[in-house]
């Protein structure tokens, strides 16, 4: 289909126009006439053509005279783009994809407020014996998914369920078939907000790998969180492996769909 779209006759000047507006898009400051020109190999008097186009239409503005930045024409575009991204729809299209190319069972969730939610389910062509199914609330502590959240939530929100949990709880989380101290469970909380994922090996489920990971909307908030699981002897998760890059590819490309960006600071390159 891309290379179909490719040999289709198009007409060039709308083409460049849409790479002007691209590039001034992306650049970390309003670009000059002569950043334009260089950068997208036009003649300064060609560019400034199309730069007068765009500024009728109000698809870019001028500042300081000689920079360039994004209009209201653009804002309104990207707002009307934005509201027609469903990322649940997305997320289910992704998961779809990721049964079919790693034959391992996969799942959606959302957040409830108080747990993951599981709103779509996979199963692999073996499916593996899990007492989790479509609609069940899992464990914020104790499920991979919803350490994914935990680590994300609200300092004030993720004091009160790890609380909860180790107030009421007669076990201890576990993290690599340990058990783990509040201060333990945060730096382990902390280390699944730098990279943005979550891997369990047999913690819970016996014999069974688990491996979730974000997908952030266009505020840095996470709407989803895809998980894969599956047998421990044929599902190797381990950071670098074909599957673990599946589901982070997974998770990445629904964010990039809906504008998705993760917080500054946070998250693997």
């Amino acid at each position: 289909m891309a290379e179909e779209t490719t040999k289709r006759q198009g007409i060039g000047s709308l083409e460049i126009g849409l790479h002007i507006l691209n590039y001034i898009s992306v650049a970390s400051r309003p670009p000059t006439l002569k950043e334009l020109s260089g950068a997208l190999d036009l003649s300064p008097s060609r560019a400034h053509k199309y730069l007068v186009s765009l500024l009728r239409e109000g698809y870019i503005n001028q500042v300081n005279q000689t920079q360039y930045t994004l209009g209201n024409s653009s804002l309104t575009l990207g707002i009307s783009a934005l509201r027609r991204i469903n990322p649940i729809q997305l997320s289910y299209a992704a998961v779809d994809r990721l049964n079919e190319e790693t034959d391992k069972t996969v799942s959606v969730t959302v957040w409830n407020g108080n747990g993951p939610l599981i709103i779509k389910w996979l199963d692999s062509s073996q499916p593996i014996s899990v007492n989790v199914r479509l609609g069940a609330e899992l464990s914020p502590l104790n499920s991979a998914s919803g350490r994914i959240y935990l680590a994300h939530l609200p300092d004030k929100r993720r004091k009160e369920l790890i609380d909860q949990h180790y107030e009421n709880s007669k076990s201890l989380p576990k993290h690599r078939g340990k058990p783990v101290t509040r201060d333990e469970l945060q730096l382990h909380l902390d280390t699944i907000k730098r990279d943005n994922y979550c891997a369990f090996f047999s913690d819970y489920l016996p014999e069974i790998n688990v491996l979730s990971c974000p997908v952030f909307d266009i505020n840095g908030s996470i709407v989803t969180v895809i998980t894969l699981l599956g047998l421990d002897r044929d599902t190797d998760i381990s950071e670098g492996s074909f599957l673990f890059e599946k589901v982070l590819e997974c998770s990445k490309r629904v964010t990039r769909q809906i504008c998705g960006q993760q917080r500054e600071g946070n998250g693997r390159a």
